[in-house]
């Protein structure tokens, strides 16, 4: 599906190998970036080539134009993943991530001959349940509040003002393009749908995320981990069996 490419302004491939026989494309949560998702890429490594995505207004991309609404996000990188469709492909989302791979996973399949391995949903309530959140209207404190509330940020960053300073806008602009997205009634995508979820996640119930079960019409499974909503920094060797074994089950390619 066209010419295979190396790391790029969008797509990061910390560990590429040539044996590779399956792909996982990562998206990270609001605020996040590509390096979030090295720890997996080099766990999968070189089973599974793992390409992890760079969100601009961040890191190295920092003076790029900050996107502020999820289906922006959605065609970008649909358009970029493109050209990486050569070996049987898999998404991984975490939190805003999932929304975003799940509106790619939409995108892509708009081609009949393209079919994803399967969607890792993590973090996240389905795209059907909406909450009246307005964190992209606070303040910059009441965006370190939700940030430390949710613990997902470095404490470094937190406490770094010049530092919180360069991070807030893209933060910001993420929160808005979650907090407003809406997705399209009876939205479902081909591929079978795996969503991980922390108990105790303040901003995902486990109705929520069994939610997801009506946005795909494959298989389904959900898997509830102790903890809130970086759940999966204390369940990694769990989470990587999960995502490895779902992408080699007979029937997922």
């Amino acid at each position: 599906m066209g010419e295979q490419r190396e790391s790029s302004t969008w797509v990061r491939r910390f560990h590429p190998s040539e044996e590779s026989r399956l792909r996982l494309v990562c998206l990270p949560h609001a605020g996040g970036s590509a390096p979030f998702y090295f720890p997996m890429s080099q766990a999968l490594s070189p089973a599974i080539d793992v390409l992890s995505v760079q969100y601009p207004g961040r890191q190295d991309r920092r003076m790029d134009p900050r996107i502020e609404n999820i289906p922006e996000y959605a065609d970008a990188i649909a358009a970029e993943i493109k050209p990486w469709l050569d070996l049987p492909t898999a998404f991984f989302g975490h939190s805003m991530g999932a929304v975003i791979a799940f509106e790619v996973i939409r995108r892509l399949e708009q081609d009949p001959a393209f079919s994803a391995v399967t969607l890792f949903a993590s973090g996240r309530r389905a795209p059907s349940r909406y909450r009246d959140e307005n964190v992209h209207t606070r303040d910059d404190d009441g965006i370190v509040a939700e940030m430390k509330l949710l613990s997902g940020t470095d404490a470094q960053i937190l406490g770094n003002e010049e530092i919180l300073r360069m991070v807030l806008p893209a933060i910001r602009g993420d929160y808005t393009a979650i907090e407003t997205y809406r997705s399209e009634p009876g939205a479902t995508v081909r591929a079978p749908i795996t969503v991980l979820t922390g108990d105790a996640d303040p901003r995902t119930s486990l109705e929520e995320a069994e939610a997801w079960r009506a946005h795909t019409t494959g298989a389904f499974d959900l898997q509830v981990f102790p903890g809130g909503h970086f759940f999966l920094a204390s369940h990694q060797e769990k989470i990587l069996k999960i995502v490895a074994d779902g992408m080699s089950a007979p029937g997922a390619r």
